[in-house]
């Protein structure tokens, strides 16, 4: 057969493709699994900037003299005098705290107000009243003054940062950590009821480890830099331990609403020794800042 024109020939069929199946077995997977990133999607691109930790930058020192005074319990009052007018006092030393002033500042212009004598109160003269042996001593207990406690101090700024959650970030990590009392606060009913009232009561971590039972419920504000020793022969004072039976009593008592359980109570834990703050006041140092004492 012959053209005698242009002849259009059939195109040339395109081949088909074929899919080649690559062989996946133990080896291979074990292969891929070894070469290609793994990719998390949980991860995120930017790590989150960690929050920056507490200040605890000393910027002020205080200093509290402790002294056992064996004769106060001979009369329950010490009507116009104070315990810093003890004629046989037996001094153990001096405890140096450094205050983390730019983390909190009011609480430790409180403090400091208390120690020297500006707030129209002090705690010289004034009974460490609670030692709760291998955690912390309690101290700075309002009342009356010829029992040993506190005057309710008249000149005192309102502390508002024991509502703010910056007053919460320190850990009651070690022996040594000046905290102020608010769960362990024992002050009567009475006197938190009164608008002008002002928590002053404080504690001091004695170890020899940490007390999480304190953590985010009190405030760490500053520690001890001198007299840790002091701190440690306080924590070894005997106190008051009620019998298995008298604290089945006063459970009992506490569940049907007697009000003398909690007046019982009181008397736990108070050392047995005559234990008191015979002098405080603020050390004044050349170099206002200190290097801090805690990460």
């Amino acid at each position: 057969m012959s053209c005698s024109s242009t002849c259009y020939l059939p195109p040339n069929p395109i081949p088909p493709l074929h899919h080649h199946r690559l062989p996946l077995n133990r080896r291979s997977l074990l292969f891929l699994s070894t070469t290609l990133p793994l990719i998390n999607p949980l991860t995120s691109t930017s790590t989150a900037a960690a929050p920056p930790s507490p200040d605890t930058t000393i910027t002020d020192r205080v200093f509290l003299d402790f002294s056992l005074c064996p004769s106060y319990f001979q009369s329950r009052t010490l009507g116009e005098s104070d315990l810093s007018l003890c004629s046989e006092s037996e001094p153990l030393g001096r405890v140096v705290l450094g205050l983390y002033g730019n983390l909190l500042p009011i609480t430790v212009s409180n403090f400091k107000s208390m120690c020297s004598g500006t707030s129209g109160s002090t705690y010289k003269g004034t009974l460490v009243h609670k030692i709760f042996p291998g955690q912390f001593f309690v101290a700075g207990r309002q009342g009356r003054r010829d029992k040993g406690e506190v005057k309710p101090p008249p000149k005192m700024v309102r502390n508002t940062e024991t509502i703010e959650s910056k007053a919460f970030l320190l850990e009651h990590s070690r022996p040594g950590l000046l905290s102020l009392c608010l769960s362990e606060n024992d002050d009567d009913d009475d006197l938190k009821l009164n608008p002008n009232y002002h928590n002053v009561e404080f504690l001091i971590t004695t170890g020899p480890g940490p007390c999480p039972d304190l953590d985010s419920k009190n405030i760490v504000f500053g520690s001890v830099l001198q007299g840790l020793d002091v701190v440690t022969s306080i924590a070894s004072i005997p106190t008051y331990k009620p019998g298995e039976r008298i604290r089945q009593y006063n459970d009992f008592a506490e569940f049907i609403g007697d009000e003398r359980a909690k007046s019982a109570r009181a008397i736990w834990n108070r050392p047995l020794k005559t234990l008191y703050i015979s002098d405080c006041g603020e050390l004044k140092v050349a170099k206002t800042t200190l290097s801090p004492t805690l990460p």
